[in-house]
Protein backbone atom coordinates (compact mmCIF):
# COMPACT_ATOMS: atom_id res chain seq x y z
CA UNK A 1 0.00 0.00 0.00
CA UNK A 2 1.48 3.32 -1.10
CA UNK A 3 1.74 6.41 1.10
CA UNK A 4 -0.82 8.19 -1.12
CA UNK A 5 -3.34 5.37 -0.59
CA UNK A 6 -2.81 5.49 3.18
CA UNK A 7 -3.43 9.26 3.23
CA UNK A 8 -6.65 8.94 1.18
CA UNK A 9 -7.99 6.21 3.47
CA UNK A 10 -7.19 8.31 6.57
CA UNK A 11 -9.06 11.30 5.17
CA UNK A 12 -12.11 9.18 4.32
CA UNK A 13 -12.08 7.70 7.84
CA UNK A 14 -11.99 11.14 9.46
CA UNK A 15 -14.84 12.41 7.28
CA UNK A 16 -16.93 9.39 8.18
CA UNK A 17 -16.34 9.91 11.90
CA UNK A 18 -17.25 13.59 11.67
CA UNK A 19 -20.50 12.81 9.83
CA UNK A 20 -21.39 10.20 12.40
CA UNK A 21 -20.72 12.66 15.26
CA UNK A 22 -22.91 15.33 13.67
CA UNK A 23 -25.70 12.80 13.19
CA UNK A 24 -25.44 11.74 16.84
CA UNK A 25 -25.53 15.35 17.97
CA UNK A 26 -28.58 16.02 15.81
CA UNK A 27 -30.33 13.05 17.31
CA UNK A 28 -29.36 14.12 20.81
CA UNK A 29 -30.74 17.58 20.21
CA UNK A 30 -33.95 16.08 18.96
CA UNK A 31 -34.48 14.13 22.19
CA UNK A 32 -36.04 16.24 24.95
CA UNK A 33 -35.59 19.44 22.98
CA UNK A 34 -38.69 19.29 20.85
CA UNK A 35 -40.65 22.48 21.57
CA UNK A 36 -43.87 20.53 21.13
CA UNK A 37 -42.90 18.41 24.14
CA UNK A 38 -42.07 21.46 26.28
CA UNK A 39 -44.99 22.46 28.51
CA UNK A 40 -46.20 25.97 27.89
CA UNK A 41 -45.75 28.48 30.68
CA UNK A 42 -48.95 28.87 32.66
CA UNK A 43 -50.91 32.02 31.87
CA UNK A 44 -52.85 34.00 34.39
CA UNK A 45 -55.73 36.25 33.58
CA UNK A 46 -56.59 39.00 36.03
CA UNK A 47 -60.20 39.98 36.36
CA UNK A 48 -60.96 43.44 35.05
CA UNK A 49 -61.51 46.06 37.71
CA UNK A 50 -65.09 47.26 37.96
CA UNK A 51 -65.62 50.96 38.49
CA UNK A 52 -67.05 52.10 41.82
CA UNK A 53 -68.08 55.25 43.66
CA UNK A 54 -65.25 57.81 44.21
CA UNK A 55 -63.00 56.25 41.53
CA UNK A 56 -61.51 58.87 39.19
CA UNK A 57 -62.44 58.17 35.57
CA UNK A 58 -60.56 59.78 32.68
CA UNK A 59 -62.44 59.92 29.37
CA UNK A 60 -60.38 60.86 26.31
CA UNK A 61 -61.93 61.54 22.91
CA UNK A 62 -59.33 61.63 20.13
CA UNK A 63 -59.02 65.04 18.46
CA UNK A 64 -61.80 66.38 20.69
CA UNK A 65 -60.15 67.74 23.84
CA UNK A 66 -63.31 69.68 24.75
CA UNK A 67 -65.11 66.35 25.18
CA UNK A 68 -62.34 64.81 27.28
CA UNK A 69 -62.86 64.89 31.05
CA UNK A 70 -61.45 63.47 34.28
CA UNK A 71 -64.14 63.21 36.94
CA UNK A 72 -65.00 61.21 40.09
CA UNK A 73 -67.81 58.69 40.06
CA UNK A 74 -70.74 60.15 41.98
CA UNK A 75 -72.66 58.26 44.72
CA UNK A 76 -75.31 57.42 42.11
CA UNK A 77 -72.65 55.59 40.06
CA UNK A 78 -72.65 58.12 37.23
CA UNK A 79 -70.30 60.62 35.61
CA UNK A 80 -71.09 63.58 33.38
CA UNK A 81 -69.59 63.77 29.88
CA UNK A 82 -69.91 66.87 27.65
CA UNK A 83 -72.61 66.68 24.95
CA UNK A 84 -74.17 63.45 26.21
CA UNK A 85 -74.69 64.26 29.90
CA UNK A 86 -74.85 61.57 32.61
CA UNK A 87 -73.38 58.14 31.94
CA UNK A 88 -73.88 55.19 34.32
CA UNK A 89 -70.43 53.69 34.91
CA UNK A 90 -70.75 52.01 38.32
CA UNK A 91 -70.17 48.27 38.17
CA UNK A 92 -68.82 48.40 34.61
CA UNK A 93 -65.29 47.84 33.35
CA UNK A 94 -63.53 50.71 31.49
CA UNK A 95 -63.88 49.04 28.08
CA UNK A 96 -67.67 48.82 28.53
CA UNK A 97 -67.87 52.49 29.45
CA UNK A 98 -65.74 53.45 26.42
CA UNK A 99 -68.14 51.60 24.08
CA UNK A 100 -71.17 53.19 25.75
CA UNK A 101 -69.78 56.71 25.44
CA UNK A 102 -68.69 56.07 21.86
CA UNK A 103 -72.21 54.96 20.91
CA UNK A 104 -73.84 58.01 22.46
CA UNK A 105 -71.27 60.44 21.05
CA UNK A 106 -71.85 59.06 17.56
CA UNK A 107 -74.98 61.21 17.39
CA UNK A 108 -72.76 64.30 17.56
CA UNK A 109 -69.26 63.29 16.42
CA UNK A 110 -68.32 61.27 13.36
CA UNK A 111 -66.66 57.98 14.35
CA UNK A 112 -65.45 59.10 17.80
CA UNK A 113 -62.44 57.30 19.23
CA UNK A 114 -62.97 57.00 22.98
CA UNK A 115 -60.57 55.79 25.65
CA UNK A 116 -61.54 55.33 29.30
CA UNK A 117 -58.98 54.75 32.05
CA UNK A 118 -59.08 54.82 35.84
CA UNK A 119 -56.67 57.46 37.15
CA UNK A 120 -57.43 56.77 40.83
CA UNK A 121 -58.92 53.72 42.51
CA UNK A 122 -60.77 54.73 45.65
CA UNK A 123 -63.94 52.67 45.74
CA UNK A 124 -62.20 49.58 47.15
CA UNK A 125 -60.10 51.45 49.69
CA UNK A 126 -62.08 50.41 52.77
CA UNK A 127 -62.65 46.86 51.57
CA UNK A 128 -58.89 46.29 51.55
CA UNK A 129 -58.04 47.82 54.94
CA UNK A 130 -56.81 46.15 58.14
CA UNK A 131 -58.36 47.24 61.44
CA UNK A 132 -56.91 46.93 64.95
CA UNK A 133 -59.24 47.61 67.88
CA UNK A 134 -59.33 47.21 71.64
CA UNK A 135 -56.48 47.53 74.13
CA UNK A 136 -53.81 48.97 71.85
CA UNK A 137 -52.26 52.41 72.15
CA UNK A 138 -53.58 53.67 68.82
CA UNK A 139 -56.60 51.74 67.50
CA UNK A 140 -56.61 52.32 63.78
CA UNK A 141 -57.62 51.35 60.29
CA UNK A 142 -54.66 50.94 57.95
CA UNK A 143 -54.14 50.06 54.28
CA UNK A 144 -53.41 46.40 53.65
CA UNK A 145 -49.92 45.70 52.38
CA UNK A 146 -48.70 42.40 50.98
CA UNK A 147 -46.82 40.34 53.56
CA UNK A 148 -48.41 42.10 56.56
CA UNK A 149 -48.80 39.95 59.68
CA UNK A 150 -50.68 40.28 62.98
CA UNK A 151 -47.50 41.57 64.64
CA UNK A 152 -46.97 44.21 61.94
CA UNK A 153 -50.49 45.54 62.42
CA UNK A 154 -50.24 45.61 66.23
CA UNK A 155 -46.90 47.43 66.12
CA UNK A 156 -48.33 49.98 63.68
CA UNK A 157 -51.08 50.53 66.24
CA UNK A 158 -48.52 51.50 68.87
CA UNK A 159 -48.43 48.11 70.58
CA UNK A 160 -50.65 46.91 73.43
CA UNK A 161 -51.53 49.12 76.39
CA UNK A 162 -51.24 48.28 80.10
CA UNK A 163 -54.83 47.05 80.28
CA UNK A 164 -54.47 44.45 77.52
CA UNK A 165 -55.02 40.74 77.81
CA UNK A 166 -52.83 39.91 74.78
CA UNK A 167 -53.19 36.12 74.73
CA UNK A 168 -56.94 36.51 74.28
CA UNK A 169 -56.51 38.46 71.07
CA UNK A 170 -58.77 37.44 68.21
CA UNK A 171 -58.45 37.76 64.44
CA UNK A 172 -61.77 38.04 62.59
CA UNK A 173 -61.79 37.19 58.89
CA UNK A 174 -64.73 37.33 56.51
CA UNK A 175 -64.84 34.68 53.80
CA UNK A 176 -67.68 33.74 51.49
CA UNK A 177 -70.03 35.94 53.51
CA UNK A 178 -69.18 34.22 56.80
CA UNK A 179 -66.98 35.52 59.62
CA UNK A 180 -64.38 33.18 61.09
CA UNK A 181 -62.49 33.66 64.37
CA UNK A 182 -58.81 32.82 64.80
CA UNK A 183 -57.32 32.95 68.34
CA UNK A 184 -54.03 34.86 68.53
CA UNK A 185 -51.51 34.32 71.35
CA UNK A 186 -50.21 37.87 71.13
CA UNK A 187 -48.31 37.74 74.44
CA UNK A 188 -46.42 34.68 73.22
CA UNK A 189 -45.57 36.53 70.01
CA UNK A 190 -44.38 39.68 71.79
CA UNK A 191 -42.63 38.15 74.82
CA UNK A 192 -41.47 34.73 73.66
CA UNK A 193 -41.05 35.14 69.92
CA UNK A 194 -43.51 32.30 69.38
CA UNK A 195 -44.84 33.07 65.90
CA UNK A 196 -47.26 30.16 65.54
CA UNK A 197 -50.27 32.48 65.64
CA UNK A 198 -48.60 35.42 63.89
CA UNK A 199 -50.89 34.90 60.92
CA UNK A 200 -50.44 36.50 57.53
CA UNK A 201 -53.21 39.04 57.12
CA UNK A 202 -55.70 39.43 54.29
CA UNK A 203 -57.62 42.52 53.19
CA UNK A 204 -60.57 43.19 55.49
CA UNK A 205 -59.13 41.40 58.56
CA UNK A 206 -60.00 42.79 62.01
CA UNK A 207 -57.73 42.27 65.05
CA UNK A 208 -59.25 42.77 68.50
CA UNK A 209 -57.13 42.92 71.66
CA UNK A 210 -59.41 42.64 74.73
CA UNK A 211 -58.82 44.23 78.12
CA UNK A 212 -58.10 41.98 81.08
CA UNK A 213 -60.63 41.59 83.85
CA UNK A 214 -60.02 43.37 87.15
Amino acid sequence: MTLRTILILSVLLLVGCASSGESDMSNAKGVGMNTKDTPAAPQTMAKEYRIGVDDMVKVSVWKNPDLSVEVPVRPDGKITVPLIGDVAVGGKVPSEVARLIKTRLSDYVREPQVTVILSQLKSHEFISRIRVTGAVNKPRSMPYRQGMTVLDAVLESGGINKFASPNKTKLYRKKDGKSTLMPVKLKNILKKGDLKTNYDLLPGDVITVPERGF
